[in-house]
């Protein structure tokens, strides 16, 4: 069982991040989830979602909403600096920030950890583990640009999340499921999301 920190910030792309979520629980890993004020607004605007201010509330409406999957899942509030991912001696295997606003991932370039989304992204340079952004906008502007190759440079990947289409998706899940994939491969864990180039 992995340890994966799973950040959803405010972003156009909210199904991408919950599609991760389910994907990680049904495989297994711990979760810790933390998500910013305007990732519950996008929430509620692209999937009908409400995702409580109370991290106690929110487990319990996400394991409703996901069932049984094998994994655990523990939420924890943006400004809860207790939890295990503030700190480098407790920040387990990798983090995902998905979807990634432009915002969040400046503050990550800069090293500003105001919250806990930016703390935990600054532990794990630091720490030299991996580090996943999904930076969902366009066009990149040159600040963007900039800022994303500061973070590379840092080790962190970035993954906007383009699908690919030379599998021929039928569905917009197809696509959802895509990105999904190519950032389960960068955690190491296993998935059958989608057919791999070469394979019959």
């Amino acid at each position: 069982m992995k340890t994966i920190t799973l950040a959803l910030t405010g972003a156009s792309g909210m199904p991408y991040g919950m599609r991760l979520l389910e994907c990680l629980l049904s495989s297994g890993q711990r979760v810790h989830l933390v998500y910013s004020q305007a990732a519950q607004v996008v929430a509620k605007q692209e999937m009908n979602l409400v995702l409580p201010n109370r991290p106690q509330d929110a487990e319990r409406a996400l394991n409703e909403r996901l069932g049984q999957c094998g994994g655990e899942l523990h939420v924890f509030g943006r400004d809860d600096w207790y939890a295990p991912m503030a700190s480098g001696s407790n920040p387990g295997d990798a983090m995902v920030i998905c979807p990634c606003t432009m915002g969040t991932l400046g503050k990550i370039a800069a090293g500003i950890s105001d919250d806990l989304i930016a703390r935990a992204a600054d532990v794990m340079l630091k720490e030299k583990r991996t580090l996943i952004l999904a930076p969902r906008e366009m066009p990149f502007s040159v600040i963007h640009l900039e800022n994303m190759l500061k973070l590379a440079r840092a080790g962190a990947v970035i993954m906007p999340p383009n699908p690919g289409f030379y599998y021929q998706p039928e569905s917009v899940q197809d696509m959802v499921d895509f990105v999904v994939a190519r950032i389960l491969d960068h955690l190491g864990v296993a998935n059958t999301l989608l057919p791999r180039w070469g394979e019959a």
